[in-house]
């Protein structure tokens, strides 16, 4: 092949077009870096992240991981990215259940659950986030009554200016020999998922709703055979109780998390709801219609027919309100909230590492964000439609 074919070749210039802009962007950024660098050493200032080493030498209110002021700069930013972390992952979680309700609230037959869910949509989502996170903050969570006047809910939870108390678990002395059994009946669950999927391809009806109750009775059947081989139970409630001006127990949710967390769920479930009523409407009423002439209920022609191809519809962005979540989660700065902005934030007036401090906020930020795509890409593939 001579050199005047390659020119005609379309995949070698599509490839070669990509090799030379690569190129520019990594002389741009050389230059960039010169240019940074090269201003610093004027004014006796040098980029380098040394500085991480050093004693943080400032408190954080909240942190999952143990830190003291006399830990490095470097563990006090893992601290606010683990808090980032934490906050992100339960903000998708419970944002995904609060969007998908609402979406569907949204079309139902009930004129009052459907005119409460557009009324949800259409004040969320026109308000302004960090508002929202200040009602939250300050009109909500803080004026909550003391530790001694809290409100109890079922649980017991307990509601306090001083954040939320709630009922958990702690391990006994059994828990080691519990694990086997605890870890085979959480592996059953996806393994009845596989089995119940197989079997209504292979019947190509939809199976009896009682089929469902294996995801209950199988692993409680294996707890069941591991109470008998070991009475004693591995894990025991631990339940908040008052003592003294505060509670003893369970866990608490301080003021800043919930606020944080009630606001990101709020706001991004209204924007994840319009994209589920969305998708829903995007489905082809005849598939309704086929569905209905089958004999499926409404329940099974929304969770076996409509759902699965609206889904396909609404992956792709709702990953972007996922990703929004997570970066959104920098306004928690404007109620107190140890993140990684804010720590990041209160390193750069210690240190001056300006261009240090951005680039790890920016990379950590970027991380988060391509690792949350390429698992919400995954699971998009594998719902997408095969084409023979």
């Amino acid at each position: 092949m001579n050199i005047q074919s390659f020119w005609r070749d379309i995949r070698f210039l599509k490839i070669l077009a990509q090799v030379i802009f690569i190129l520019l962007l990594v002389l741009a950024a050389g230059y960039l870096y010169r240019n940074v660098s090269t201003n610093l050493a004027r004014q006796g200032l040098a980029v380098g992240y040394g500085f991480l080493k050093n004693p943080a030498s400032f408190g954080i209110g909240e942190s999952f991981i143990s830190y003291e002021p006399s830990d490095t700069y470097g563990r006090a930013l893992l601290v606010g990215l683990v808090n980032t972390l934490v906050v992100s992952a339960l903000g998708i979680v419970f944002t995904t259940i609060v969007g998908v309700l609402a979406g569907v609230a949204r079309l139902s037959s009930n004129w009052l659950i459907s005119r409460f869910a557009a009324a949800y949509v259409g004040l969320i989502r026109n308000t302004p986030l960090l508002l929202q996170l200040m009602f939250w903050y300050f009109a909500v969570i803080i004026q909550l009554p003391s530790v001694r006047d809290a409100i109890q809910l079922p649980g017991p939870i307990y509601l306090t200016q001083r954040g939320i108390y709630l009922t958990w678990a702690e391990a006994t002395s059994t828990f080691s020999a519990w694990r086997v059994f605890l870890i085979i009946a959480l592996i059953s669950i996806p393994i009845i998922w596989y089995i119940l999927r197989t079997a209504q391809r292979r019947a190509s009806v939809p199976l009896s709703p009682w089929w469902t109750l294996a995801y209950i009775f199988v692993p409680a059947f294996i707890i069941w055979l591991g109470a008998i081989l070991q009475p004693e139970p591995p894990l025991r409630p631990f339940v908040p109780e008052l003592s003294g001006l505060n509670f003893k127990g369970g866990v608490r949710l301080t003021p800043e998390f919930a606020a944080l967390l009630f606001g990101l769920v709020t706001y991004t479930g209204a924007f994840i709801a319009e994209i589920v009523r969305a998708g829903i409407q995007a489905v082809a009423k005849g598939q309704v219609e086929a569905a209905r002439s089958l004999g499926l209920t409404s329940s099974q022609t929304l969770r076996l027919v409509v759902f699965p191809q609206a889904l396909r519809i609404m992956i792709p962005p709702v990953t972007s309100q996922y990703l929004n979540l997570a970066k959104n989660s920098s306004l928690a700065i404007g109620i107190g909230y140890p993140d990684l902005f804010s720590i990041a934030g209160t390193t750069h007036n210690q240190t001056g590492a300006a261009i240090e401090i951005i680039t790890i906020m920016m990379l950590s930020y970027l991380s988060i964000s391509l690792f949350t795509s390429l698992l919400m890409n995954i699971y998009n593939k594998r719902i997408q439609l095969v084409e023979r």
